[in-house]
């Protein structure tokens, strides 16, 4: 039968006509596995092996959590795969939503690297796309309609520049950069603290003697960095998901805020005792390495090698990933892992109050650090909260 009214997500052993239609669109999307395509089975409506093992290939693929869920984001992704450019005109809607699809996210990549547009590759069709494909129309002796259609697409064909894979967008965004004042005051930077995870561990937070969870540690952490943010003068927002299962919606009440600069700390959990470390996530794409968001790209490195540098904690790395919470138009956005609860090592670390500031102050620095001109940055791991100030002088 299918999914109650509650839970549209399609797992495995579900039975439902919606099954078919996830097959079809992840055939369409490229996934190619046997026994997927609904001719080949003996009932397509049901969520087998195969449907969930696709649905995994399509999620790696993808930078998706990879839980062969068909939920939200998932679907999400699965209907952008549907359009390649040029199977369908692309327009600007002021009203309405805007159109998404690998169809928009290669047209701006494109656009890209011809120079006509900047920003991050977030395959929707808004306004800056929409002023990037005028101009573009403009330069080619076209009607500037800032309409994709067949004609606008021949004549692209026939652009003898070739195409270089330079990322203008990124050379462009760290100009932007670098022309910013490097004072945090009057900037607007959210804090999305995690809250998912209860570890099932004894270690209790050393001041309050309350079990360790991602929403008290992430939450502390959070707290801190906001703290000292503001007392520079940011304007800061705690961007909490709402206790209902199955609904993040810190996506939308960032973008709501158009922030300087998004971070979202979170803690993880594994069945592995031994796994431990700290990791850092932007808006791009694991299969192929590419940076979609320069600077946010910039903001994950500064501030786990700060952390790093400041704890000692383990590298995990970068890691590009198509996670909503990163994937925000003109903010840079960057996704924290701050330890895992299920390590001994890391979860007593965390219940630390004193670890939890350095942490907050590791952050900050990165911060400041990120908007610091090349001659006034300072090496990872030296520079202080008081040199901080410097920069940022009362009013």
């Amino acid at each position: 039968m299918d999914n109650d009214a509650t839970d549209q997500s399609l797992r495995r052993s579900d039975i439902s006509r919606r099954v078919v239609a996830l097959r079809e669109g992840l055939l369409r999307a490229g996934v190619s596995m046997a026994y997927l395509a609904p001719d080949q089975v003996n009932n397509p409506m049901v969520f087998d092996d195969h449907v969930d093992a696709a649905v995994r290939t399509f999620q790696q693929g993808r930078g998706l959590m990879v839980d062969g869920i068909a939920g939200p984001e998932t679907e999400r992704a699965l209907a952008e795969a549907q359009f390649k450019l040029g199977a369908r005109p692309l327009a600007y809607s002021v009203e309405g939503p805007a159109l998404r699809g690998d169809d928009v996210t290669e047209l701006q990549r494109q656009l890209s690297f011809l120079g006509f547009y900047y920003g991050h590759i977030d395959g929707e069709y808004g306004e800056r796309t929409y002023l990037a494909v005028r101009e573009l129309q403009l330069n080619l002796g076209l009607e500037a309609s800032g309409v994709v259609n067949e004609q606008l697409l021949a004549s692209m064909e026939r652009i003898n520049r070739t195409i270089s894979p330079s990322q203008a967008f990124s050379l462009r965004d760290y100009e932007r950069l670098s022309q910013a004042s490097a004072t945090l005051r009057g900037r607007t930077i959210t804090i999305a603290p995690g809250s998912g995870i209860d570890a099932p561990t004894d270690i209790v937070d050393s001041s309050t003697s309350k079990p360790l969870t991602e929403q008290l540690v992430a939450g502390d952490v959070s707290q801190r960095v906001g703290k000292i943010l503001s007392e520079l003068g940011a304007s800061v927002e705690i961007i909490e998901k709402p206790p209902v299962d199955g609904s993040d919606v810190r996506a939308d009440l960032i973008k709501a805020s158009s922030p300087s600069l998004s971070i979202a700390i979170h803690c993880d959990w594994l069945p592995q005792p031994a796994a431990n470390g700290v990791s850092a996530f932007f808006w791009g794409r694991p299969e192929s390495g590419e940076v979609r968001s320069p600077i946010g790209h910039r903001a994950a490195e500064l501030i786990l090698k700060e952390i790093v540098a400041r704890t000692g904690s383990t590298s995990l790395g970068l890691h590009g990933r198509s996670w909503d919470i990163l994937r925000l138009p003109s903010t840079p956005s960057v996704q924290l892992d701050i330890g895992y609860l299920s390590s001994p090592v890391d979860a007593a670390r965390l219940a630390d109050p004193i670890y939890r500031q350095i942490l907050a102050d590791s952050i900050v620095i990165a911060i400041q650090r990120l908007y610091l001109l090349e001659e006034d940055d300072e090496p990872t791991g030296t520079l202080a909260l008081d040199d901080v100030l410097r920069f940022n002088p009362p009013t």
